[in-house]
């Protein structure tokens, strides 16, 4: 599988990405895009070399601020992570050749992957989610910060205490509050036993307040019916960050018929968030460890978007 370095131009500055190509002609692309948090263009492990294998090019590059890229991912919007979206897939299409070329995301990337569809149409032929939520952050959020706590033994009380909590915190965001003067009330939740859930990371700092707080006006839900191209979503079914039944829901509720003979979607057994088992063994590969069904579901899915 040759690979080659390129840069992605973004409003932070060039960022730096790999270019992987199938040993044969390309019939089809891919911009691999992550989640939440700092990533770099090493992440994906061993999905490139799969991909290629089976005539597909990739493109995956640095996130802001990492992997000795310029800029910070803190300072982002979705909007932000959009635009290097359909930077990268301009770059992969001129570099490898295709002309039919998607997006794929775990998590936020899969938010990404569906705003940078939305937004130009004609640049996004089709688009992979893995373990992305079809609903908002805010609710997103609170269903994870409750399995949490549960999972921690926190008493109900306490749970409700905590919650309640994250709603003020949100609500507070959304109305564009300080996220400093936010962080700075927080802590007047130090002793609960909820607060090292509720008010961790990436709850932690400011700044990490000020990205969420960009996050909240997305929904998921508002912008599927305008999508333009097959959609295949895919999820762990012990996943812990998403509410994958509600997920489902929307999809069934929102995701336009136009594709019905191409879109897919799939829900895995006995994986979480990122379509491995949780805990992941430590002294295997996580791409060793993905989901029996997935490659194979996202291999059938190309088939048809990219014959």
């Amino acid at each position: 599988m040759p690979e080659s370095d390129t840069v992605v131009d973004s409003a932070a500055g060039p960022l730096n990405a790999v270019l992987s190509i199938p040993d044969g002609p390309a019939r089809g692309g891919l911009v691999l895009s992550d989640g939440s948090g700092p990533a770099d263009r090493h992440a994906w492990q061993g999905v490139p070399g799969w991909l290629a294998e089976r005539g597909i090019a990739t493109l995956r590059h640095d996130k802001p601020g990492c992997g000795g890229s310029p800029g910070d991912w803190r300072t982002q919007t979705l909007a932000d992570r959009a635009a290097e979206g359909l930077a990268a897939l301009t770059v992969l299409r001129k570099r490898a050749g295709v002309e039919r070329a998607g997006l794929i995301g775990y998590s936020q990337g899969g938010w990404v992957s569906l705003l940078a569809a939305v937004t130009v149409p004609d640049q996004v032929d089709f688009v992979v989610t893995l373990g992305g939520p079809y609903v908002g952050v805010e609710e997103q959020e609170r269903t994870l910060l409750a399995r949490v706590m549960r999972r921690k033994g926190v008493p109900e009380e306490h749970i409700a205490a905590g919650l309640a909590w994250a709603d003020e915190r949100a609500a507070r965001l959304a109305a564009g509050e300080d996220p400093a003067q936010v962080h700075a009330d927080q802590a007047r939740n130090a002793g609960d036993d909820w607060a090292a859930t509720v008010c961790g990371r990436p709850y932690d700092t400011p700044e990490e307040l000020g990205f969420f707080a960009r996050m909240l006006a997305f929904d998921p839900a508002a912008v599927l019916p305008f999508l333009p191209c097959p959609l295949l979503a895919l999820f762990g079914a012990d996943d812990e960050h998403v509410p994958v039944e509600r997920s489902l829901q929307v999809l069934g509720e929102r995701l336009p018929s136009r594709h019905r003979g191409t879109n897919a979607v799939g829900v895995f057994p006995g994986v979480g968030h990122m379509l491995h088992p949780v805990p992941p063994r430590g002294d295997v590969a996580l791409f060793e460890q993905l989901s029996a069904g997935f490659l194979p579901l996202l291999g059938a899915f190309l088939d048809r978007v990219a014959p």
